[in-house]
């Protein structure tokens, strides 16, 4: 499995560096100075004399993420913010562990394709293209999922054990727009009439799903 997931890696790396969604890097390195507190379109570059091993390595991604929460998910980056060395390389990962019934709930990545790698278990994955058609897919161990960038997709554990997944993006930072707490979590609130009417409910239903999708205290 070791083997495996390092040509997964690679492939992520050889498909992704051709194909990045963020500009391309002007130097060698431009470790991302996180506490310089300029806004630019990324990260400035901390001097290249200061960078270091630790720019560039995450342990992160080593252990399964605690999925006692709402969606029985919880998504650990190893992006820009994680791991500095990141910035302009237009690469980035995820690991993604879902408790037995978990689910990694609709959204979308506004600045990157995702390419997922089932560690362990075996999810119900799928996308839905602008034509609204649904592609989706059971796939286990070993197997290999891509949603295309922008598109609404989710991942669903249907099973009686845990499962895990690696996932790639062609992004450094590839955000992520959770559909639901965009829509009933937002902050302000998005007004209870635009949601009744576009759900065709009524204001009690939104009422109960803001309850439900609300940060914990």
């Amino acid at each position: 499995m070791a083997a495996l997931l390092a040509l997964l890696v690679l492939a992520f790396a050889m498909v992704f560096g051709n194909s990045a969604a963020d500009p391309d890097l002007l130097q060698d390195i431009c470790v991302a100075d996180l506490a310089a507190g300029v806004k630019v379109n990324g990260f400035v570059c901390k001097d290249a004399a200061n960078a270091t091993a630790e720019d560039f390595f995450t342990a992160g991604l080593a252990k399964p993420g605690l999925t006692n929460n709402t969606f029985g998910s919880l998504v650990t980056a190893a992006n820009v913010l994680k791991v500095p060395g990141l910035n302009t390389l237009g690469v980035s990962l995820a690991r993604i562990d879902y408790a037995p019934g978990g689910i990694n709930p609709p959204h979308t990545h506004p600045r990157a394709t995702e390419i997922v790698f089932v560690l362990e278990g075996e999810l119900d994955v799928g996308f839905i293209t602008t034509a609204n058609k649904l592609i989706s897919k059971t796939i286990k161990k070993g197997e290999v999922f891509v949603f295309p960038k922008g598109l609404v997709h989710f991942q669903k554990n249907k099973g009686k054990v845990p499962a895990a997944v690696i996932a790639g993006f062609n992004s450094q930072l590839q955000g992520t727009v959770n559909i639901a707490l965009t829509l009933f979590a937002a902050t302000p609130d998005v007004p209870d009439h635009v949601l009744t009417q576009t759900f065709q409910v009524g204001t009690k239903e939104v009422e109960k799903i803001k309850s439900r999708l609300a940060p914990k205290a």
